[in-house]
């Protein structure tokens, strides 16, 4: 039996002057513990979706669940959905606004009413836990780009949310901070924190995603395992995506007869290398 964490049932969302839905009809859901990716055409929903999750939006018709009870949209609700469902922007000058960087991953856990001395060693833990420590004193306006990812994902880490959204975190990183970010990520699954993170690298998510939702149009064209989705050339040109290349050098091996196409989907380049070592 699935267990489900967040439910989303027949979801309508239109921005201001639009004439056709941002979300048209979204239904999914989200098992707790799960790496979910997110993948579409730019304006294809992803983070139209991802605002309703943690509560910025309010669908305009449909409804949202967490833990199977509907959202709930007063000033207390939303405060309580906040620190369950986190959400790291795009661009990080969305969501850093305090002066220095200690005082920014310090905000929202004060809010939440823990005592001063609780909240500077969660602060604490999750500093050195993120490599933030080398800054942690400058003002946040003074970061580098992937310095400021860093913070943003602490901003949230520090309040033990159950699910984290990342829309596009390795958006215009050099690739230092990318691995940083990347490392990150790691250690929040591996935590058990359900991680729902919208990308257009199909590379990484073929090696990192348990399932893999592709949005068109504001709903679900396609769910299921990376190596159901991405078998789809069809589906997959519908959302300008190109197959991972892992996918394609496997399926050129099995129809030139050097592997067996009976063997397990390789996920990373290192499963296919290891096939072919083996052969």
């Amino acid at each position: 039996m699935k267990d489900v964490i967040l439910k989303a049932e027949d979801l309508y969302f239109s921005y201001e002057g639009e004439k056709s839905h941002s979300l048209n009809g979204l239904s999914l859901e989200i098992e707790r513990g799960k790496k979910i990716a997110f993948m579409g055409a730019n304006g294809s929903g992803k983070s139209t979706f991802f605002l309703c999750c943690n509560g910025i939006l309010k669908p305009s018709k449909g409804c949202l669940y967490l833990d199977g009870k509907p959202y709930d949209y007063s000033r207390k609700g939303l405060l309580k959905l906040r620190q369950r469902v986190g959400i790291v922007f795009q661009d990080p000058d969305n969501q850093l606004f305090s002066a220095s960087v200690y005082q920014e991953i310090s905000f929202g856990i004060l809010n939440l009413g823990v005592s001063e001395e609780e909240a500077a060693r969660e602060v604490e833990e999750v500093i050195r836990r993120l490599e933030i420590t080398p800054f942690r004193h400058k003002p946040t306006h003074a970061l580098s780009g992937g310095q400021k990812k860093q913070v943003s994902i602490a901003d949230i880490l520090v309040m033990h949310p159950d699910i984290i959204i990342l829309d596009e975190p390795a958006a215009a990183l050099d690739p230092r901070h990318t691995t940083i970010v990347n490392r990150i990520v790691d250690q929040l699954t591996e935590q058990g924190i359900t991680v729902m993170m919208a990308t257009h690298d199909a590379d990484y998510a073929m090696g990192w995603a348990d399932q893999v939702f592709l949005f068109k149009d504001g709903r679900v064209l396609a769910a299921g395992t990376p190596d159901q989705v991405f078998a789809d050339r069809e589906i997959l040109q519908e959302t300008n995506l190109e197959q991972p290349a892992v996918l394609e050098l496997f399926e050129a091996l099995c129809q030139k007869g050097i592997l067996s196409p009976n063997l397990p989907v390789p996920r990373r380049l290192a499963d296919l290398e290891r096939y072919i070592r083996e052969i």
